[in-house]
């Protein structure tokens, strides 16, 4: 649904105007007491909720001056458009997946779209209430927003999490915690005995899984691990990373993804610290950018096009009436590549 205020002609209507233009759902929402998807179902589709939840919201629609205008859909349900949200466009981690999720949609007769929401939970939860309800599906990648909200969502069409397994709701996501393990194993048979995570984005599932994977490996191998604070997911945040690293030095570390693991390397370089031989790097996507970092990045690669690829496939599942529930999670390895930030490594190269 595109919510827009309807203003009122003559001068007598400006002021009454200006105070709708800065109503919005979530006004209405947070006025009823009901998450702003029950508020869209409500005046958008009303027979999907019960008749006095949506009269209360009319009420207080009407109380606040709120009113919508809508882009009429088709009668039929079909519309042949798939939404791929992602929270960081500028991520290349997401390259990949988004171009697997296109081939597929497009051989299934669908357009794909994408919807970015810059890592913003209020972002992603409006930019669904927009476009959910001129598409057949949406794949929803790397969500900020609790499970909870996500399986709220879920309710109003067919939706596949990517890069996170979220009960009731159909997922696909690399195998993390087992990923992260393999790591681990590469880093203690090259003699490190420590190791610093240098973390994600505080809502991010995946973080949660590869700084579980860690702990795993960690008590299985007797090492001692730690982490620094919660970072963004880019460069800048592996420089941020990297100067608490330096006044708390491990011969080990492993990133969130590539792009901490390059932010970290980069900086750590500057002060003097030799990289592989005082610190051993592991990141994680396999972005193109870890082969053009000096040292190259030993990382773990998810297989980001089959995941944007399986991503659709269960999303089509999903519009065919299945039930959700009877989707199982779709669960996909990632390879160790080995590469210069972790230095020789007697018998290994790349493995699953």
């Amino acid at each position: 649904m595109v919510d827009e205020v309807d203003g009122h002609g003559g001068p007598a209507g400006q002021d009454a105007a200006s105070a709708q233009s800065r109503t919005t759902i979530y006004d209405v929402a947070a006025a009823a007491g009901v998450a702003t998807s029950t508020v869209s179902r409500a005046l958008a589709h009303p027979g999907r909720v019960s008749f006095s939840t949506a009269e209360r919201i009319r009420q207080v629609a009407d109380e606040l001056g709120y009113r919508s205008t809508r882009i009429a859909r088709p009668a039929t349900r079909r519309t042949s458009l798939l939404a791929v949200v992602v929270a960081d466009i500028t991520n290349p981690v997401y390259f990949g997946m988004i171009r697997g999720a296109e081939r597929t949609a497009a051989h299934a007769g669908y357009t794909a779209v994408v919807v970015e929401t810059q890592e913003s939970e209020v972002a992603e939860r409006a930019a669904l209430a927009r476009v959910q309800p001129f598409v057949d599906g949406v794949v929803l990648t790397s969500s900020r927003m609790p499970d909870a909200s996500i399986r709220e969502v879920a309710k109003q069409g067919p939706l596949v999490v990517l890069n996170r397994m979220v009960g009731q709701v159909p997922s696909v996501t690399s195998d993390n915690v087992r990923a992260v393990k393999r790591a681990t194993e590469h880093l203690a048979g090259a003699g490190v005995d420590a190791i610093t995570y240098l973390p994600g984005p505080e809502a991010s599932w995946s973080d949660g899984m590869r700084w579980r994977g860690l702990r795993e490996a960690g008590m299985e191998l007797g090492l001692r691990v730690r982490r620094v604070g919660c970072q963004e997911p880019t460069m800048r945040g592996g420089a941020a990373a990297a100067e608490e690293w330096l006044e708390h030095r491990t011969p080990g570390v492993i990133a969130y993804n590539d792009l901490l693991a390059i932010g970290f390397i980069r900086t750590v370089t500057a002060a003097g610290v030799a990289v592989p031989q005082e610190v051993r790097v592991v990141g994680f996507d396999n972005i193109v950018d870890a082969e053009l970092v000096q040292p190259g990045l030993t990382t773990l690669a998810s297989p980001l096009v089959s995941l944007g690829s399986a991503a659709v496939n269960h999303l089509l599942k999903s519009t065919d009436r299945r039930r959700p529930e009877e989707l199982e999670p779709v669960l996909l390895p990632a390879r160790l590549v080995v590469r210069g930030s972790t230095g020789p490594h007697a018998g290994r190269g790349t493995g699953g």
